[in-house]
């Protein structure tokens, strides 16, 4: 007998018959799944048991997968989708005894979105390449395929640029840090009495770092975006080279900001020096990184230090600016020509997008309404309707250093709530008009890391929201229902959990 399962593989395939312990669910859920009776069974891997073949009319990283009792054939129309393939077939397979086994099935999949992204923010805390690796792996598991780094902030700065020796002198270590479960994010006297007095840090990646971590990234088909924050969030560069800001003689300590929220101390965007501190650091970041995506960030720039600083009114009149709100703008689009130039793209918080900003220049939108530093919002679907590419990850159902709602929590959040029912239901073309659908890219988890200290923090924050997020990003309106999730996604909580991540409950 068989059965259709749309979009779908249930918990488990029980397979009584044959003695077979249940085979694991497949997460994210293949597009498309027909269960059959019958199990193969090899000695060793199935992978290495399975005929490999290419069709060139499967969609770029999908796969079909035939398991029948006499063999496995698999077939893709790139190296993407046959390493796809072999994730779901190592989710598919149970072992004992020296023995595989398989589950009878026919799976067609493709994914939806191009954009499957985990964000990670090693600034405010550093965790290092062994768990970046090991973020790859479950990446790669999970299909997830982009993996934005943010690099650089105001409480650090995490890359080692030739030439600019005293970035990672002052850049990347810091006095001292918020105290575990305080939150501090003015800088006033009052936040001095939060902060804990120990030396955080020097922490930063070297060239060969980056290139170790690139390669490996490349092994699992994951794309590394990442982003060096421009004009604003930049206190710690100003740290090291205090001349780049408006106003230098507020960077005399010449460190980091100690304390998490904006700073008001951004880049003079009428120095040309500061400017091309900021080119050479993009050309060091696009010989290092071969994906075609440059993150600038662009968000939460405050402008009070523009408007009395000589060299940015300068600026604005030899420009025919109309004020210093101009000024981001302005900047915005020379850093977008010279990405293009170099054959990448830029990429930028919503915020980026304000004024005249070429079409090459892709959104990422995570803003709901007007915040942060109080810029008009454009929305994933505004950029989308005026002809930018857009990644979505609205914080209400992206950002992963919200609570959980979880019964009991050890753990501290930056504040509001995001349950794995909610990451679930995130719809990335929702509210987009239908011509415009095209131009969402997809989506990504962001984890920040304020309040998230160290690497099992972190998994437990990310997982197992990611689980949802991967099949939202994977299937989009084609995802089976939460219900059904909830029976798979119990299945792979115990499976991260066996493989030493600290994964959160499910409810």
């Amino acid at each position: 007998m068989k059965k259709l399962i749309a979009g779908s593989l249930m918990l488990a395939v029980a397979i009584a018959a044959a003695g077979v312990c249940a085979a694991p669910a497949v997460m994210p859920a293949p597009r498309r799944l027909v269960e059959k009776e019958g199990v193969f069974v090899c000695k060793g891997a199935a992978v290495a048991a399975a005929r490999y073949e290419t069709d060139s009319s499967i969609p770029r990283e999908g796969y079909r997968i035939s398991v029948t009792e006499k063999g496995i054939a698999i077939a893709s129309s790139d190296a993407a989708g046959r390493f796809y393939a072999v994730e779901t077939l190592k989710q598919l397979e149970s072992s004992g005894r020296g023995v595989t086994r398989v589950p009878c099935v026919e799976i067609e999949d493709s994914p939806r979105y191009r954009w499957r992204g985990f964000h990670l923010d090693e600034c405010r805390h550093f965790f290092g390449k062994e768990v970046v690796k090991e973020i790859f792996d479950l990446m790669a598991r999970y299909k997830l395929n982009r993996f934005h780094w943010h690099l650089t902030e105001d409480q650090g700065w995490r890359i080692d640029v030739p030439g600019y020796p005293e970035l990672v002198k002052y850049g990347a270590v810091r006095p001292a840090s918020v105290k575990h479960g305080k939150r501090a994010v003015k800088g006033s006297k009052a936040d001095a009495d939060k902060l804990n007095g120990v030396k955080y840090g020097p922490y930063f990646y070297t060239e060969a770092d980056l290139r170790e971590i690139v390669e490996y990234a490349r092994e699992r088909h994951i794309q590394i975006v990442p982003e060096i924050e421009l004009p604003g969030h930049v206190y710690a560069a100003l740290a090291a080279y205090p001349q780049y800001a408006c106003c230098p003689e507020n960077l005399t300590e010449r460190t980091p900001r100690l304390v998490w929220g904006i700073e008001k101390d951004v880049l003079c965007l009428g120095n040309d020096e500061a400017i091309k501190f900021m080119e050479n650091v993009l050309d060091y970041v696009c010989r290092i990184f071969p994906g075609d995506v440059i993150h600038i960030g662009g968000d939460e720039c405050p402008q009070v230090r523009w408007q009395t600083c000589p060299k940015c009114q300068a600026r604005i009149k030899a420009e025919g600016l109309k004020d210093h709100h101009d000024l981001q703008p302005w900047i915005t689009r020379h850093f977008v020509k010279f990405l293009e130039a170099r054959g990448k793209r830029a990429l930028g918080w919503d915020e980026y997008l304000l004024g005249d900003i070429p079409k090459s220049a892709i959104g990422m939108s995570w803003r709901e309404s007007r915040s942060g530093a109080g810029h008009e919002l454009v929305s994933g679907a505004a950029a989308a309707t005026r002809g930018h590419d857009v990644v979505m990850t609205p914080c209400s159902y992206c950002y992963l250093d919200y609570g959980q709602g979880l019964k009991d929590d050890p753990f501290f959040y930056i504040g509001g709530r995001v349950t794995l029912e909610r990451c679930y239901s995130f719809d990335p073309c929702a509210g987009v008009p239908e011509d415009a659908k095209s131009r969402i890219l997809g989506g990504q988890g962001n984890n920040w890391t304020e309040y998230t200290w160290n690497e099992f923090d972190l998994a437990w924050k990310a997982w197992p929201r990611m689980l949802a997020l991967s099949e939202v990003f994977w299937l989009g309106e084609a995802k089976p229902g939460f219900a059904d999730f909830l029976r798979r996604a119990e299945v792979h909580r115990s499976w991260l959990v066996r493989h030493g991540v600290n994964c959160a409950p499910l409810k």
